[in-house]
């Protein structure tokens, strides 16, 4: 086993795609502008036929679409079009050294690889290399099981984090990537910033500095806990998309021999590795908004959910609600919850199972607001959770309630760009 292994984060064969316009093949993450379809009415027409990652893909605007089975097969046909017309060129055994502007006018730096998802887990207690930050809808797998399930490409939008407080792994690269060949370098669609990406070979220095990370006594010694496993990478982004690749690396490895799990690609899933300590990187609170109720019914029920709720209260966890006739705020005393994230959700799940509705879960608090306006429509805003507190919470509590926060708003989400191949 060598050093990459032995942390699950290794180089891998990575293709960019060659002589096409790169703003129109790079598309934002899948599960953004869930209730935004003029967004991407607005990138359909941009693409308008040209290859992009579009056509391969699935935006979840379009999940409940009754034409998800034809979407599919189109997505699988248009990988294959694009594999068999060679529209690729293979980047052998490396990383993709990445800095993407964002809004704020910094720079979030990454690095491009492969997990193992053999050392990923996302059940709620586990204390794997590599585990999720937040709670795993499991009735969301499956619709996604079946756009990856015989697709021949994989595409990420999936971004892991590191606790690396000194800067010893990603950071150092800026300094040398004057010696590096350039991948990529465009700005992206819908004013989303600039990026670029910078060929960094697959040599042992960056494991040997994650494995000095994952050393159990610097692990112990600074979140003074030592009997949790270590924990390396958080997902910091598409969690589902990283637990469906693991759905599907199971049933794949199910009908596979000892030896041939080894090195298969279905093994591995394609991520960005993000610090947590980047500047640039700021946690965003994910809001909801409820469709299809009674606003003033919501509330009353909410307050009558907890015994210790009062409207208007400031007293315990707050959380702000508006609707098209007015705004205000609930305060729960003795919360049955450590965040008012997960007060909140458990409210919501049990009044939608009881009483019907629809629930989304938004970025920014202006689309909440003009959602919100909307007859028969209730926003709910939530505070923001500090990025530090991330993993040591994940290590002693397990899973944050799900959709607790977001790293930067919808437009400095990633974007599909690089591909791997997992067939």
């Amino acid at each position: 086993m060598n050093n990459f292994q032995k942390i699950g984060f290794l180089p891998t064969d990575i293709l960019i795609p060659k002589n096409v316009d790169m703003k129109k093949w790079s598309v934002v993450a899948c599960d953004q502008y869930t209730s935004e379809p003029k967004y991407w009415n607005s990138v359909e027409k941009l693409v308008d036929g040209s290859p992009s990652t579009l056509h391969i893909t699935f935006p979840e605007i379009y999940l409940e679409e009754d034409s998800g089975d034809e979407r599919i097969a189109n997505i699988n046909k248009n990988m294959q079009s694009y594999i068999n017309n060679d529209i690729f060129k293979t980047i052998k055994n490396s990383f993709i050294y990445v800095e993407r502007e964002v809004a704020n006018g910094k720079i979030r730096k990454g690095l491009v690889g492969a997990v193992d998802l053999e050392a990923y887990e996302y059940t709620p207690n586990a204390q794997s290399l590599v585990r999720a930050t937040e709670g795993t809808v499991l009735d969301r797998i499956p619709p996604r099981v079946k756009v990856r399930i015989d697709a021949p490409l994989e595409l990420p939008h999936i971004m892991l984090l590191i606790d690396d407080e000194n800067k010893t792994v990603i950071e150092p690269i800026e300094a040398k990537k004057s010696t590096l060949a350039r991948a990529y370098s465009f700005d992206l669609m819908e004013n989303s910033g600039h990026i670029e990406g910078y060929i960094v070979p697959g040599d042992n220095e960056i494991a040997e500095k994650l494995i000095s990370l994952s050393s159990a006594e610097v692990f112990n010694n600074k979140y003074d806990i030592s009997d949790k496993g270590v924990l390396l990478f958080a997902v910091g982004d598409g969690n589902h998309s990283l637990a469906t690749a693991k759905v599907c690396w199971e049933n794949t490895k199910a009908n596979l021999t000892d030896e041939q799990t080894k090195n298969h690609p279905a093994r591995y899933a394609l991520v960005e590795l993000v610090n947590i300590h980047d500047e640039s990187l700021e946690f965003e609170p994910i809001h909801r908004v409820l469709f299809e109720c009674n606003p003033n019914d919501v509330i009353d029920s909410f307050i009558k959910y907890y015994k210790n709720a009062t409207l208007g209260g400031k007293d315990g966890q707050i959380i702000k609600f508006i609707h098209k006739n007015g705004k205000g705020e609930i305060s729960v005393k003795d919360a049955p919850c450590g965040l008012a994230v997960g007060t909140l959700q458990k409210f919501l799940d049990e009044y939608i199972e009881e009483k019907g509705g629809k629930i989304d879960y938004i970025h920014g608090d202006d689309v909440v607001q003009s959602l919100s306006s909307k007859e028969n429509n209730i926003g709910f805003l939530l505070p923001t959770m500090g990025k530090s507190e991330l993993f040591k919470t994940v290590i002693i509590d397990g899973v944050l309630p799900r959709k607790t926060f977001s790293m930067g708003e919808a437009k400095e989400k990633r974007f599909y760009l690089e591909c791997r191949k997992i067939k």
